[in-house]
């Protein structure tokens, strides 16, 4: 009996020693080197090394590769025509969105242009929302009425489809954060194409005049549409273009050192000294939209050659397995998990129901409203 009791003991005890083993690597958290930031007009430190622990990397692990599963599959839904129209795929910037997002509070906006899939799962819409908006069905997070250009959720603002207009908004965004005093931020995010629009620079003005709590983030994935950086932009330090307005270069591939900048630039603008600018450098491995097959103006070496070097996931698979903060197979059940989750959204994006014609008048204007067609026998009233 005393030797069972003993024995007991002891397997207790060694389960007890495994659990806080475990418990210990968990809470652990390791330094981690970030690729280096520019500056503009900034006479500040920001940080060399970020804090990262095993729940945390693999977290943003999880979330890059369910982003980067359901692109893939929104375009085989493209390439067999169960989606139409617009289509414009995030696959090679998942860093972006991802590190931003694990920056930002949950009393933080955001506005993006139609390269928006992977900031409205970040924002909070299921992996089926978003599939289900780009097949047109009614269980789409915009009733299936939006697409690929047009996704909404709470504190996002979409998905616009006009090349550099969602910038204005996000000041607005920024002035009603203000005005409300609720301690939020606007994250506004626009393209390398856009970047020399006209109202970009207007709203730069005018954000600085009101010390706006607004990130304006560029993008910058080497190409607006077919024309690269280099043959569309006098300077492509797009960081600086604020010129009185201070700014920030990041290597938008590498998900640590988004995140980090991220969260100095929020508070920077939330405490007072108006908005910034942030050039995240990334690239792109479709086309502009699923209508370009993206080899007219590269080649499909480089885009190899950037899949093999700087890819975001791959990088920081390296560096989670080079910290002893995952183990191959944990990587390899995450990446199985990512495609199970995204193929059964993708099953039930396919054989949801289509919204109803009654709803083509819904959510144009507020009612009482009457919709005319030219067609003197159309005329839908709500109230």
């Amino acid at each position: 009996m005393r030797r069972y009791t003993r024995s007991l003991c002891a397997s207790v005890c060694r389960r007890q020693m495994a659990l806080q083993r475990l418990m210990s690597q968990e809470a652990a958290a390791v330094q981690v080197p970030l690729s280096p930031f520019k500056l503009h007009k900034l006479d500040a430190d920001l940080p060399v090394t970020a804090e990262l622990s095993k729940q945390s990397g693999l977290d943003l692990y999880r979330t890059m590769s369910v982003i980067r599963r359901m692109e893939t599959v929104a375009s085989n839904l493209y390439k067999s025509k169960v989606i139409r129209g617009f289509c414009h795929l995030y696959s090679g910037q998942e860093a972006i969105c991802v590190g931003m997002r694990a920056a930002m509070s949950d009393v933080d906006s955001v506005v993006t242009a139609y390269r928006a899939h992977g900031w409205t799962y970040v924002m909070g819409v299921s992996v089926e929302g978003v599939l289900a908006e780009l097949t047109g069905r009614r269980t789409g997070c915009a009733d299936g009425k939006g697409g690929s250009m047009h996704m909404y959720a709470p504190r996002f603002y979409g998905g616009n489809g006009i090349v550099g207009a969602q910038v204005p908004l996000g000041a607005g965004i920024g002035f009603a954060h203000k005005y409300k005093e609720d301690g939020g931020a606007c994250v506004a995010l626009y393209g390398d194409g856009a970047a020399n629009q006209g109202q970009v620079f207007e709203v730069y003005n005018i954000a600085a005049l009101w010390k706006l709590p607004v990130i304006f983030v560029c993008e910058n994935n080497k190409f607006g549409m077919g024309t690269s950086v280099d043959r569309a932009s006098a300077s492509t330090d797009y960081y600086t273009r604020g010129d009185y307005i201070p700014g920030i270069w990041v290597d938008g591939m590498d998900v640590l050192s988004v995140r980090e900048a991220s969260k100095w630039a929020l508070d920077y603008v939330k405490g007072g000294n108006g908005p910034i600018v942030m050039e995240m450098e990334t690239y792109r491995y479709f086309g502009h939209s699923m209508s370009d097959p993206g080899t007219s103006y590269r080649t499909r070496d480089q885009v190899q050659e950037v899949r093999k070097k700087r890819d975001p996931l791959l990088g920081f698979k390296s560096k989670l397995l080079e910290l002893e903060l995952a183990t191959d197979e944990e990587i390899s059940a995450i990446d199985a998990d990512a495609r199970k989750q995204v193929d059964a959204a993708s099953e039930a994006a396919r054989t949801a129901s289509e919204p109803d014609p009654a709803e083509t008048y819904t959510h144009v204007y507020t009612s009482p409203y009457t919709v005319r067609g030219a067609d003197a026998s159309i005329e839908v009233s709500f109230k």
